[in-house]
């Protein structure tokens, strides 16, 4: 796999009604877990999502959540804040990274939806996916087969761009 992949994720809110297979969710949740952690603690914890009626009560209570009705699969990307309380985020966020990139690189669509911090996504896919009080729900991941197709691109921005010094 080269760089490139990073250029080619994008943001698919489109699927066809293809499911993903098995053996490609195995290996999206593995990379995922590849993420690196704070001291490696690794406090992630990974609900995947192929049951219809599930995803369309996702889509219901996630605002931003329509293409759930059209995705295959889900991964709700969760934090263990026993484990980690100050820095479940940022490893929960590396591994939503590495999940939207391992989903490109097998041909996938991917798109992330935000959950933590808003109070009323959480608490709403919690209740749906019976997630304990202690886990934190930092994203929703919608995945299928892509019915768009959107151009690799860069996002570079030279102006943010600071070399030893703002």
């Amino acid at each position: 796999m080269s760089i490139d992949i990073i250029f080619a994720r994008r943001s698919i809110r489109k699927f066809k009604e293809q499911e993903v297979e098995e053996e490609k969710l195995n290996k999206i949740i593995e990379s995922g877990m590849a993420a690196p952690s704070s001291r490696n603690i690794k406090p992630w914890h990974l609900v995947t999502i192929t049951e219809r009626e599930t995803l369309n009560r996702l889509a219901e209570a996630h605002p931003y959540g329509k293409m759930l009705f059209q995705a295959t699969a889900a991964i709700a990307v969760c934090g263990d804040t026993n484990v980690s309380p100050d820095y479940w985020i940022q490893d929960c966020s590396a591994v939503t990274e590495n999940i939207l990139i391992a989903a490109a690189a097998l041909d996938l669509g991917a798109c992330w939806l935000g959950c933590h911090p808003r109070e009323e996504r959480v608490s709403s896919i919690k209740k749906i996916l019976s997630i304990p009080d202690n886990i934190g729900v930092l994203s929703l991941i919608a995945i299928g087969y892509p019915a768009e197709n959107k151009e690799a691109r860069t996002q570079y921005d030279k102006s943010r761009d600071h070399r030893q010094i703002w």
